[in-house]
């Protein structure tokens, strides 16, 4: 609790907290908390109705002080080539960067960044992927953070080079991603007089980062970056943005490598190991109920097989968040797949039923849970998080545990003796079947059509042809919910997609960042890839395809094109009467679901891939599917299959937004009136 005294640091500009006139607006801040007071704060500490036990605190404390006294982290063999002879800032930055282990950023130059494009063509270790937009950058380094779990890294230039990262700085934020942005600004003497290409971009953004800095001594720029990397990657990790100016990058300077980093009450904030006495409490709880779920999410990626060994032991039905999908296998027999609005009827049936639901990294977002009062009513809840913030925000907590998901399992496997583990077995075995009977009674299904290619057979017969193996990126929509039910998720970070803030353009430059993490050189391993698509989202960051030719990236777009806005087409089906307000993307004058003529699809994204020089196929039959589907897997380099889909066919199960599960809807298509 006395930890609620201690201030915020503030982030050093060159030794000022702040500067005159419009300079106010990159005046010193906080690193953002994630709105935790310090009455949640001292809540949150008193795990399980318990405060932590002081000794514990302390000694918490004084290794997270020992870390931050220790030299940055160095990457293996790294040298310093300049020796102690002056270099610019930008050299500097690329060094840090080297010091960090970075091998790959995503960046696109202009006037303020230039001399850090300069400086990265000097470096012999870090290979630059040029996007061709910015937000395509920042989308690529979402998705090598997200297959990787390190911190990804891009570069832009100042003004509307910075404000395009806005919106991929918001999506990390939302989905938890490790990610450093760094971006020019203009010389520090021209900061707040509106000149060209200038924004404040610390100020655009300091509510959708984790923290963020305006560098205003050289001699600081060693520190930042290892600070940088530390906040991404720590506690609940997060993107953090670091703006350089363009004189700071062009000033000569020997930097200290050693200086150690300045975020002492940040690191003594950080989440304390699991207490003993707290997860105790977790399981008698477990062993007290008849009816219990497992509950996780995106805060499991880490802690994949102690999330397994835990689901075996106590025998519960297990589903996942969308973030989760893959931390544990969706075609498991203990698997319920995914809850939520577009999750299956017998994962939303097992949570409105459950006694105990045991939440583990997730966030009772509005998509889970729909109308919060009747979310889990019936269940004791424990939820183990590591972000305070989170506990009790949307859901109160029976047991709640702020520390590490994977340490806290971890804990709890160790308690659960083999004796323990066949009583609850045992226990929840007439429950098990119970929920076994919902999913025979409304199993997840399709229309089983001949006539045309419904999206669901399609991402479930690219499943076979990968045999589940492949990455999968998506753009956002129908055809992401479509693929987070309908392909098989083995693995942790194999299922990337814009999960919280929902970005359309998402899936073909966040399989740019997947394929670049993976591409089978220089040492790194090599995974298909496959962005599923929808026309509406694919063709907000198309550009990307030269991207992934001139890289010679082996992207594989399967393109699930309706000619329309899906899923905005299925709420206008079920709730305005089938009004078609701006959602129709082809020809106004022909519209091919009507003509079926093929003159009549629009745009021509077979033409367009080719442009490109990306090999591109469209396929309109059934039949002609899976031959397809292999031939875009066995082409060598990027390619993109475009399939045609009805655009009448509905997501489904859905509960509609802030209804409950007695609301679901399981049968309908845009055929019907409503």
């Amino acid at each position: 609790p006395e930890l609620c005294k201690m201030q915020l640091p503030a982030t050093r500009f060159g030794g000022k907290t702040r500067m005159e006139g419009r300079m106010a607006r990159v005046a010193p801040q906080p690193i953002r908390s994630r709105r935790v007071t310090c009455n949640v704060v001292k809540a949150k500490l008193a795990e399980g109705g318990r405060k932590a036990e002081q000794d514990q605190v302390q000694r918490a404390r004084e290794v997270a002080q020992a870390a931050v006294l220790k030299p940055t982290t160095v990457a293996k063999e790294w040298k310093d080539r300049y020796g102690k002879e002056p270099r610019k800032g930008s050299d500097i930055l690329v060094q840090a960067l080297e010091r960090q282990g970075v091998e790959q950023v995503f960046a696109y130059p202009g006037g303020a960044s230039m001399e850090i494009h300069q400086a990265l063509t000097r470096s012999p270790t870090i290979q630059n992927y040029l996007c061709r937009h910015e937000q395509g950058e920042i989308f690529a380094a979402e998705g090598w953070a997200k297959v990787t779990g390190k911190v990804g890294v891009c570069i832009a230039t100042s003004g509307p080079g910075a404000t395009n990262l806005v919106t991929g700085l918001a999506d990390a934020m939302m989905d938890s991603v490790p990610l450093v942005a760094i971006t020019g600004q203009v010389p520090r003497r021209f900061i707040g007089t509106d000149a060209f290409q200038e924004t404040p971009i610390v100020e655009v953004t300091r509510a959708i980062t984790k923290h963020n800095y305006l560098v205003m001594d050289i001699k600081d720029l060693p520190r930042v970056i290892a600070e940088a990397f530390y906040l991404a990657q720590s506690g609940r990790p997060g993107p953090v943005l670091v703006d350089v100016p363009k004189d700071i990058q062009q000033q000569l300077a020997v930097p200290d490598w050693d200086e150690p980093m300045s975020i002492n009450a940040y690191i003594s904030r950080l989440a304390p190991p699991p207490q003993l006495p707290a997860i105790q409490a977790v399981l008698a709880a477990i062993k007290g109920a008849a009816k219990p779920v497992i509950y996780y999410g995106g805060g499991c990626q880490e802690a994949r097989d102690e999330l397994r060994e835990f689901a075996r032991k106590i025998g519960a039905p297990v589903t996942s968040t969308l973030m989760g999908l893959g931390v544990f296998p969706t075609d498991d027999p203990q698997s319920l797949q995914m809850l939520g609005m577009h999750g299956t009827v017998y994962a939303n049936y097992a949570v409105d039923q459950a006694d105990l639901l045991i939440a583990l990294g997730v966030r009772f977002d509005d998509r889970v849970t729909g109308k919060l009062e009747s979310f889990a009513q019936r269940a004791n809840i424990v939820h183990i998080d590591i972000d305070a913030a989170e506990i009790g925000k949307n859901k109160i907590a029976n047991f709640p545990v702020c520390a590490d998901v994977k340490a806290s399992l971890h804990m709890l496997n160790k308690l659960i003796d083999d004796s323990t583990a066949k009583e609850i077995q045992a226990k929840v075995a007439p429950w098990r079947a119970e929920v076994e009977a919902k999913r025979k009674e409304f199993p997840m299904r399709y229309p089983d059509r001949d006539d045309v290619i419904v999206p669901q057979y399609a991402i479930e017969m690219l499943g076979e042809e990968t045999k589940g193996e492949a990455i999968i990126t998506t753009g956002v929509g129908q055809h992401q919910m479509w693929a987070a039910q309908w392909y098989p998720y083995r693995e942790p970070r194999h299922w990337v997609t814009s999960g919280g803030l929902g970005s359309m353009g998402f899936g073909l430059p966040s399989a740019l960042g997947a394929q670049a993490a993976f591409d089978g050189k220089n040492g790194r391993p090599k995974k298909v890839v496959v962005d599923i698509d929808g026309d509406g989202s694919f063709l907000m960051n198309v550009q990307e395809l030269a991207t992934v030719f001139i890289d010679k990236l082996d992207v594989k777009v399967m393109l699930l094109n309706n000619q329309h806005l899906g899923m905005v087409v299925q709420w206008e089906d079920r709730f305005y009467k089938a009004n078609r307000a701006h959602t129709y993307l082809g020809k106004r004058e022909s519209e091919w679901h009507e003509t079926m003529d093929e003159a009549d699809i629009y745009p021509n994204f077979v033409d367009m891939a080719k442009s490109f020089g990306v090999g591109s196929q469209r396929v309109i039959r059934k039949e002609d599917l899976r031959g397809a589907i292999r031939k875009m897997l066995d082409t060598p380099g990027p390619y993109l299959l475009e399939v045609m889909v009805p655009h009448i066919e509905h997501v489904l199960p859905m509960i509609p937004g802030g209804a409950s599960f007695k609301d679901i809807i399981t049968e309908g298509d845009g055929s019907v009136k409503y």
